[in-house]
């Protein structure tokens, strides 16, 4: 047998003389790695999760989180199938000639928070090598919409809906387009 690292033999020792010299120590110890490790799952990078649903092939997933400087915003991951890209935010609704449909990430009329700013994505949309040219076109894969918003003042968890357009094609063809998909959504108050 090789000889084992110095640090390797030091963990084991301190480990050891927790189980057999003091168990309450150690299970304290083991609670709170559970505690801190599911605190961290809670929320992937800081955003808390609202929702996620799959149409088409399209994973959309909602998230409320914060934007550069700090405000409140809704986050949107759009996950088309392997090869699929979206259509620009900016392209019509109606597409080009009919074609495509632009991904977006919008609130309702009836929801209670406010856009205080524009929709801001996570990779520029480009010219296609494909006509027309105007159809602009995301990279292959992900696609990451943040919107950002004011929450409502509301003294509790607030009911709130939000609403999804978008539209997945590759060289070979499209799923069918999703058009204003409303998304229910159960948001905190301004002061959580």
């Amino acid at each position: 047998m090789g000889k084992e690292p110095m640090g390797t033999i030091f963990c084991w020792r301190i480990i050891t003389d927790m189980i057999f010299k003091n168990k309450i120590r150690f299970v304290f110890l083991i609670f709170l790695v559970t505690l801190i490790l599911s605190s961290c799952a809670e929320t992937k990078a800081g955003l808390l999760p609202l929702g996620t649903f799959t149409k088409n092939s399209v994973t959309v997933s909602i998230y409320l989180g914060k934007t550069r400087d700090g405000n409140d915003a809704l986050v949107a991951s759009f996950t088309p199938p392997e090869g699929y890209h979206l259509y620009g935010k900016d392209i019509p609704r109606n597409g080009v000639d009919g074609l495509g449909r632009p991904t977006l990430l919008e609130l309702t009329q009836a929801s209670q928070m406010k856009a205080v700013g524009e929709l801001i994505e996570s990779a520029s949309a480009q010219v296609p090598d494909f006509e027309p040219k105007d159809l602009l076109v995301y990279p292959v894969g992900v696609v990451t919409l943040t919107l950002p918003v004011t929450l409502p003042a509301d003294s509790n968890w607030v009911e709130d809906e939000v609403s999804v357009t978008f539209m997945a094609c590759n060289d070979r063809g499209c799923k069918p387009p999703v058009v204003n998909q409303v998304i229910s959504v159960r948001i905190p108050n301004s002061t959580q």
